[in-house]
C-alpha cells in the first residue's frame, strides 16, 4: 500500500480556493463558491500552463456571457435554449483554441440562467467571480519549488548507468563467458525521458525563459545513448581473441572512468587516433575471420568517435557544474 502524500499543488490549490471563496464572499457576490471552483481548475503543474489556461477561461466567460445574453433576451430561458446555446457556442470555443474555457464558461451561462435575467450587476457580478478565481490561482502559483536538485540528481544517476554500460562492454571483450542482459541502457533511457521532462516543465515555470541548460545536456545524452546502442550488436559479432580487442576493451574502461565532472573528450578523441595508426602498423590479417574481426574493431572505434564528437561539440558552461569544474563526455 502506498503512502499517503499531499503534493505542493494540492496545498496550493486548497488555499487558493479557500482564500477565493473567503473574498468573493465577502464582498457578497452571488455564486461566491464559484470563484473556488475557478481557482481549482487554473491551479496547472507550472506557471506557463496556468496563465495559458486563465488566458483560455476569461476568454471564454466574456464570449460565453455574450451568447447567454443573446440566446436568453431571444429565445427566454429555457432547457431547450441552453441546449441550443452550448450546440453552437462549444465549437466557436474550439474554434478560436479555447477549450480550457469550456467548462467555466458553461458555468458562468448557467448563474444567468438561474437568474433568469440579465444585468449589468448581474455580468459585473460574474466578471468579479472570474478575476478572483483566476486572480488567487495565478497569486498561489507564483511559487514553483525549484527542480535544481532533482535535475542533478538525474544527472548523477545518468552517469553512473553510462560508466556500467561501458564497463560492461570492457568485461565483455576480455571475458569470452561473460554475459550483460542490457539493463543499464534501458534504465539510461528512462533516466533521460525524466530528466528531459523535469527541465522542460523547469521551462514552464520561469515565463521569461525559453531555453533551459539541463535540457540540453540530456538531449546531448540522448545522443549518446544512440551511439552506444549502435555499438551493441558490434560487439556481440566479434571474436574477441585478437589483442586488438583487448585494447578496445582497456579503452572502454578509460571511458567509463572519465563519465564524471573535471573531463573533456578532446584527450580521448586523441587517443582514438593513436589506436587507429597502430591498428595501421600491425601485421596484416592472417584469415578471413580475423579480417572480418577487425573491420568491425574499426566500425566500433568509429561510433566510440561519434560518441566523444556528440559531446566535443556540447558545450559544458551551458549546464551548472560544481565549483571550478565541467562537465566530461
Amino acid at each position: 500500500m502506498t503512502g499517503y502524500k499531499i503534493g505542493y499543488r494540492t496545498i496550493k490549490t486548497a488555499i487558493g480556493a479557500g482564500l477565493a471563496i473567503a473574498i468573493a464572499q465577502w464582498l457578497d457576490l452571488q455564486f461566491y463558491s464559484s470563484a473556488g471552483i475557478l481557482t481549482i481548475l487554473c491551479v496547472k503543474v507550472t506557471q506557463k500552463r496556468s496563465l495559458i489556461s486563465a488566458w483560455e477561461r476569461v476568454a471564454a466567460c466574456m464570449i460565453g456571457i455574450l451568447f447567454a445574453a443573446i440566446f436568453f433576451s431571444t429565445l427566454g430561458y429555457h432547457p431547450w435554449s441552453v441546449a441550443l446555446l452550448l450546440l453552437l457556442f462549444i465549437p466557436v470555443l474550439v474554434m478560436f483554441h479555447l477549450k480550457e474555457g469550456i467548462i467555466t464558461s458553461a458555468v458562468i451561462i448557467l448563474h444567468l440562467y438561474n437568474l433568469q435575467y440579465i444585468s449589468i450587476q448581474a455580468v459585473l457580478n460574474e466578471a468579479a467571480l472570474i478575476v478572483i478565481g483566476i486572480g488567487i490561482a495565478l497569486l498561489v502559483n507564483l511559487y514553483m519549488p525549484s527542480m535544481e536538485r532533482t535535475l542533478k540528481l538525474r544527472q548523477r544517476e545518468l552517469e553512473e548507468q553510462f560508466k556500467a554500460i561501458f564497463m560492461e562492454f570492457k568485461q565483455y571483450l576480455y571475458e569470452q563467458s561473460h554475459m550483460w542482459d542490457g539493463k543499464e541502457i534501458t534504465r539510461a533511457a528512462e533516466l533521460i525521458d525524466e530528466g528531459k521532462n523535469l527541465a522542460f516543465r523547469d521551462i514552464e515555470n520561469h515565463t521569461v525563459r525559453y531555453e533551459n541548460k539541463y535540457y540540453h545536456y540530456f538531449k546531448m545524452r540522448e545522443k549518446q545513448l544512440e551511439r552506444i546502442e549502435r555499438m551493441v550488436p558490434i560487439l556481440s559479432s566479434l571474436d574477441r581473441r585478437y589483442v586488438q580487442s583487448l585494447m578496445l576493451g582497456d579503452f572502454f574502461q578509460s571511458i567509463s572512468e572519465a563519465v564524471h565532472p573535471g573531463n573533456t573528450a578532446v584527450k580521448y578523441l586523441e587517443i582514438i587516433d593513436v589506436m587507429r595508426e597502430k591498428f595501421r602498423e600491425m601485421p596484416l590479417p592472417k584469415d578471413r575471420e580475423e579480417f572480418e574481426t577487425r573491420s568491425k574493431l574499426i566500425a566500433l572505434l568509429h561510433e566510440i568517435e561519434h560518441y566523444l564528437l556528440i559531446k566535443k561539440s556540447f558545450h559544458p558552461s551551458g549546464i551548472p557544474t560544481p565549483k571550478k569544474q565541467v562537465f566530461s563526455k
